[in-house]
């Protein structure tokens, strides 16, 4: 698995990963700020974005094509971080491969299995009528009967392109995401990282939970918590300022 990415600026490398449903332009602010300092690899996950379509979903594959991307671009080791899935698969990789891994943060994300809770999404996605769309207006429409919050929807429908016959379509593999949804709910697991971690949490965002604490203390030993007030699960996007602060002075 060949994945999509950019790659700027210059120092320590630092490989960024977004989450269910993104692609690597949700972090775009962020890459261009953080390449002043680091070498950042920005990649699209399988399924998501302009990498590769496959059946086959799970936390172990999904950081399998990360490391191949390491080995492609020979990197050593790097410095990780990762939003919601792509926290998960930044945790997987830790928990695999953790000699190629120097610090680790994971945005508002838990090694825990999740419940169902993107059942609307599907529905509002699955809805939209690609054959016949003739505008992303069209489409936010059709997702309005499913999903309320205008942000959200903004989000889904950067995953809205025009094909080769100019025709509408999904970047993402909208059904391998839905089929395989069990293993992106599940939980990432293997062998401790003992590197530095560090998990930061939206304020608002029940995403991370007092619960959450032994489960993160069993696999990442050495990690710490922070907390943005105020925040959501998308804290990258609602207190970019803040966010990156926290980022900044971690890897530093």
């Amino acid at each position: 698995m060949k994945l999509h990415y950019q790659r700027s600026g210059q120092g320590e490398p630092l490989v960024i990963l977004h989450g269910l449903f993104g692609t690597l332009e949700n972090w775009g602010s962020h890459i261009k700020n953080l390449s002043e300092h680091y070498d950042v690899i920005a990649a699209d996950l399988r399924n998501h974005g302009r990498s590769p379509h496959s059946p086959e979903i799970s936390y172990p594959i999904m950081a399998n094509d990360v490391v191949e991307l390491l080995d492609d671009l020979e990197l050593e080791e790097v410095n990780l971080l990762g939003h919601s899935m792509g926290g998960k698969v930044a945790m997987q990789i830790a928990l695999n491969h953790g000699a190629r891994v120097k610090k680790l943060m994971v945005a508002d994300i838990a090694p825990v299995v999740y419940p169902p809770h993107h059942e609307q999404v599907f529905a509002g996605l699955f809805n939209v009528n690609l054959a016949s769309l003739t505008s992303r207006s069209d489409a936010d429409k059709q997702l309005q009967a499913f999903i309320d919050e205008p942000g959200i929807r903004a989000f889904l429908l950067k995953n809205l392109y025009r094909n080769d016959e100019s025709q509408f379509a999904w970047r993402m593999n909208l059904n391998a995401l839905k089929s395989e949804y069990d293993h992106i709910a599940a939980a990432p697991s293997g062998i401790a990282f003992s590197g530095p971690t560090r998990f930061i949490k939206g304020g608002s965002s029940n995403y991370v939970r007092a619960e959450h604490t032994e489960a993160v203390k069993l696999l990442f030993p050495n990690a710490d918590v922070k907390v943005i007030a105020e925040a959501g699960h998308w804290l990258h996007a609602e207190k970019p300022a803040l966010f990156l602060r926290q980022v900044e002075q971690f890897f530093s």
